[in-house]
């Protein structure tokens, strides 16, 4: 290890290094592409950090001045890249180099100038790379090394492309190094691909994966979901702690729910600016905050002092994002306790993506009101408070409370200025959720009321009468059964006396409801208890079965297709020569002629004419439409011919009518004069007098 890197590690307070940053960091090593994986919370920034030194200072102990950048680290996040930027900064200050960052929701302008006045080591996300480097403002000639952090969250995140684009771009001689909590196939594809006879370096165990973390699951019904959130964070009071949610929506309503309570919350999303995540990662580390209520856009990277406590308050779709999300605590030998919140909807959820994660959480009830207090009153006691000694100025006031207060008032007042700075607990309805049947009532006595259904007695009118003016619980009840004029309730026997003491001599509630002992149920009200009936089931079919009507057949099962095709078909009849009577002509309608074209007179199997047909027209002699068929209907019986609606006087032909119709030659539309010729243009004009001359070729509207 170069000497500046480590005495940056010293002074930082390092007294030995992790297996990965021992394993990243070994001679033989040197130079080579790694491939690496390791549980998240190991040191693997410092690691890469110690690996790439001897690539790029080679032989020197200090870079010389900057220029084009020398080392790009490649973060799927912008809070990743921003504290990957913070820890290589302290470890390389000593050797003089310069580390800028390029990510997104941040001015470009002023990274294109950072950019410019040279950098060693470039920091970023993928999608701004690129923007850089196909603008220009980034130059990739000079790079040596590349290290790919977090690589398996940026595949899951869509940046493959992204990433084969600066891969590309490289120098083929660099050095590559792939730093990942798991290694799915698409990485090794990647390690392939873009790197040279790479390294395998393993520092985890599944076996033992976050053994520094605690996993505690806790069952809470659904509208107790915040309220458990809020006393686990009440119980382990931890100097900082995350609590994940997977919408943008429920972390806005967490938010507010504990910052109403007192606590001292910042959320961060998705939707926050980079200069607000910013801010909110930076009042968790300076102690202005102390709950920070997340996305997913939080699980990878963030390293925060003293993370001991993480809530799933929604669980996490993935084991992976399990395991990212756990491990931000429990980092670098610390001690960390990760809570899962399970509803009866997500119970499954939770033992599926536990199983996979290969981690065995310990099912614990969630705290309570009186399990939080009891735990404050622990911490009180041990505060460090108690072993300070008194400072000269503290010594008025302390000697003028005592004079003027007892011990019993001070200690009072400090009690309650203690809880004053605490939110109060929430009371929880329980964890066991598990459906359970309903235990015997036991031993009981029956009493008779004087109110039943003809006096509006129900059940729940009763049941707090019986309470409120008897001295009784919900407990004490059992079965209350109503009558037409009475009801009757059984009673715990146990809290008979104090039924009996409750009414007195008058056995009255509510004023004039009169209550009596009574050896039991009346017959018409004892029913039996649910379950099925004795005896054969009955045919409810049967009550809509008439008397003395004969019950209908069952249905002949239809033929199959093959059994149809082999049963013998019956034989056609010969056609009869009596053909079937006309039918009778229809009304006529707008005062035309009473002549249809299926009446008796027309020919029936005349083929009826389709306006809109193209094409040659139909042979001379067969009527056309069916007004055509009704003139030709009338003129065989004698009668004057329908009068044409195009205006021609009666006595000719009639008009031809989209092309081809009787009474004219050629096809034409709306051409001709009544007994004329048709017209040859597209749209002859109508009218004329019969047998005049055809329409010239003039367009008219129709």
């Amino acid at each position: 290890m170069k000497q500046a890197l480590a005495d940056a590690i010293a002074d930082r307070g390092y007294t030995s290094l992790t297996p990965v940053q021992e394993a990243v960091g070994a001679p033989e090593h040197a130079g080579a592409d790694m491939l690496v994986s390791a549980q998240t919370g190991s040191g693997k920034t410092l690691g890469f950090g110690i690996a790439i030194a001897p690539t790029l200072l080679g032989e020197a102990e200090a870079f010389e001045p900057a220029e084009a950048p020398l080392a790009l680290v490649i973060a799927p996040t912008r809070e990743l890249a921003l504290q990957v930027k913070r820890e290589l900064s302290w470890l390389y200050a000593k050797a003089g180099a310069v580390v800028a960052s390029c990510v997104g929701g941040m001015d470009m302008r002023d990274e294109r100038r950072a950019l410019a006045r040279g950098a060693h080591i470039v920091v970023a996300t993928p999608g701004r790379l690129r923007d850089h480097i196909l603008r220009g403002s980034m130059e990739m000639g000079g790079i040596r090394a590349i290290v790919l952090d977090e690589a398996d969250e940026m595949l899951d995140l869509g940046f493959r492309e992204e990433l084969e684009f600066i891969l590309g771009e490289a120098p083929e001689d660099r050095q590559t190094l792939l730093f990942s909590a798991t290694v799915p196939p698409a990485i090794e594809h990647m390690a392939k691909s873009y790197q040279r006879d790479a390294v395998r370096i393993e520092t985890k165990a599944e076996a033992s994966q976050h053994a520094d973390i605690e996993y505690l699951a806790m069952a809470v019904a659904e509208a107790d979901l915040e309220h458990c959130v809020i006393n686990v964070l009440r119980y382990y009071e931890a100097p900082n702690a995350i609590v994940f949610a997977n919408t943008r929506a429920t972390v806005g309503r967490i938010t507010t729910r504990l910052a109403n309570r007192g606590f001292k919350v910042v959320s961060l999303s998705g939707e926050l600016s980079q200069q607000e995540r910013t801010n909110a990662l930076q009042a968790m580390r300076d102690g202005r905050a102390r709950v920070c209520v997340a996305t997913d856009v939080a699980a990878r990277g963030i390293d925060l002092p003293n993370l001991d406590l993480v809530v799933h308050a929604e669980l996490p779709g993935s084991h992976e994002t399990l395991l990212h999300r756990s491990g931000r605590t429990g980092r670098a030998g610390r001690k960390g306790v990760s809570v899962l919140v399970v509803t009866p909807r997500s119970k499954k959820k939770a033992l599926r993506v536990l199983g996979m994660a290969q981690l065995t959480a310990k099912w614990a009830e969630p705290p309570s009101a009186e399990a939080v207090q009891a735990r404050d009153a622990e911490r009180m006691l041990v505060d460090p408070v108690w072993e300070e000694a008194q400072r000269e100025e503290e010594a008025e006031g302390i000697a003028r409370l005592v004079e003027r207060f007892s011990p019993e008032q001070l200690a009072a007042a400090f009690l309650r200025n203690y809880a004053s700075q605490h939110s109060a607990p929430e009371e929880l309805s329980g964890g066991d959720l598990k459906p359970r049947p309903r235990e015997e009532f036991g031993a009981s006595v029956w009493f008779s009321v004087s109110q039943g259904r003809n006096q509006g007695a129900e059940p729940r009118r009763l049941l707090p009468m019986l309470c409120k003016g008897g001295g009784l619980t919900r407990d004490d009840i059992g079965a209350i059964r109503v009558g037409p004029d009475a009801s009757y309730v059984q009673v715990r026997e146990g809290a008979v006396r104090r039924l009996l003491d409750h009414l007195g001599d008058s056995m009255t509630i509510e004023g004039s409801t009169r209550l009596a002992q009574v050896d039991g149920l009346p017959d018409e009200l004892n029913r039996p208890a649910r379950g099925p009936k004795p005896g054969p089931k009955p045919d409810r079919k049967a009550k809509f079965d008439k008397p003395g009507k004969p019950k209908r057949e069952p249905r002949p099962e239809r033929p199959r297709s093959e059994e149809k095709a082999k049963a013998p078909q019956p034989e056609p009849q010969a056609a009869t020569e009596t053909a079937s009577e006309p039918k009778p002509a229809r009304k006529p309608r707008h005062g035309s002629p009473a002549a249809t074209y299926r009446s008796g007179a027309s020919d029936p199997s005349a083929p009826m004419g389709n306006p809109r047909r193209k094409g040659p027209p139909p042979p001379p002699g067969k009527p056309g439409s069916k007004k055509n068929r009704a003139r030709a209907a009338d003129a065989a019986q004698g009668g004057e011919a329908r009068p044409s609606r195009s205006g021609g006087k009666p006595g000719g032909k009639p008009a031809g009518k989209f092309g081809g119709k009787p009474g004219g030659g050629p096809k034409g539309k709306f051409s001709g004069k009544p007994g004329g010729k048709p017209g040859t243009g597209f749209k002859g004009k109508p009218g004329g007098k019969p047998g005049g001359k055809p329409a010239g070729p003039k367009r008219g509207k129709s």
